[in-house]
């Protein structure tokens, strides 16, 4: 777990100290989430399989995602020992942070078995103004990954902004819906509605960060968010890029397999992540822990490292050229 742990929280840290003190500490926090990551991966390490639940890391990182946005908010929108250039800095930190390391942790928690986890990784994604992916993501995305009706599975030659428009609405409307059906399923359902829960707690950080940091408060925070939430949408198109299930001659789909998922088994970046780039092992086992998944020879995999191929994901045509024969490939397999 020590790779875990030093891949996750040192960044963390190191935006903290930026926030609270300028100076050195915005460029380092930067570099720390992006080149050092990138240098680390070239070392070649393996990240051992292991039984422990990392339940410990995923709620230090939920305590230091608490901290860390507000702190965040107030430091960007006008704290006046940060100038403008500290602030641009601690913004792309801090929005990477919350992005790639937030949402993988987030996203280890609504799988959790137990109740209290799953509401800590739901509480995360409503601060990211992103509450719906909970809905969407566990009642669609996983029963309909590689499939025409999951929002979140760009089909081949879908370009990343084309895909970031139609997932973001699609995956909200797949949610409302889903949320719907189960509770029409559950004769005198109780309580609230899943997007109440969601619409009232973004309501309630809006508020708070307009009442921290006035209105540059308040647009900081909707900046981070939004970088927050493009951030997932790209890693489900990295992910899942033109990669289906093949549909039965009943109309049913075949069951997700290894070969459904884009992987990403770069040693540090992954262990930044939480195992998140180890997709295929979590689609086909969704309650496995994260020190628990792996990465096996009929798995696809991507030639760069999750946050190298979001980058060239956002320019299609670079994208396809690097991607499309890859994905012609695997469909032959």
């Amino acid at each position: 777990m020590l790779w875990y742990v030093i891949a996750s929280l040192t960044p963390a840290m190191l935006i903290a100290a930026a926030a609270l003190w300028g100076g050195v500490w915005p460029a380092l926090a930067l570099l720390s989430i992006t080149v050092h990551v990138a240098f680390m991966d070239r070392l070649g390490r393996a990240l051992a399989v292991s039984d422990s639940s990392g339940r410990t890391l995923t709620l230090i990182l939920a305590v230091a995602h608490f901290l860390l946005l507000p702190l965040g908010v107030w430091a960007i929108g006008g704290a006046a020992h940060l100038d403008v250039w500290d602030r641009a800095l601690i913004f792309a930190a801090l929005g990477l942070f919350l992005g790639q390391i937030s949402n993988s942790n987030a996203h280890e928690l609504i799988h959790a078995p137990r109740r209290l986890p799953r509401r800590i990784g739901t509480a995360i994604y409503i601060s990211l103004l992103h509450g719906h992916h909970v809905s969407a993501h566990l009642r669609v995305h996983h029963p309909a990954a590689a499939t025409p009706a999951d929002p979140n599975s760009a089909p081949k030659g879908m370009g990343f902004w084309h895909f970031l428009l139609s997932a973001s609405w699609g995956e909200f409307r797949a949610g409302w819906r889903a949320d719907n059906a189960q509770r029409a399923r559950k004769v005198g359902a109780r309580g609230l509605h899943p997007y109440v829960v969601y619409f009232g707690g973004a309501a309630l950080a809006l508020l708070a960060a307009l009442l921290l940091g006035g209105v540059p408060g308040l647009l900081s925070y909707l900046g981070l968010a939004a970088y927050a939430q493009m951030q997932l949408i790209l890693s489900d198109y990295v992910q899942h890029y033109g990669l289906r299930r093949q549909q039965r001659a009943d109309g049913r789909f075949e069951p997700i397999g290894p070969q459904h998922s884009w992987n990403a088994p770069k040693w540090y970046s992954a262990a930044m992540m939480l195992n998140a780039p180890r997709h295929s092992d979590h689609h086909m086992r969704p309650a496995r822990a994260f020190p628990a998944l792996e990465v096996t020879h009929e798995m696809p995999k991507l030639p760069y490292s999750l946050p190298i191929m979001a980058v060239i994901a956002l320019v299609p045509p670079l994208w396809r050229r690097v991607m499309d024969a890859r994905v012609a490939r695997w469909r032959h397999r």
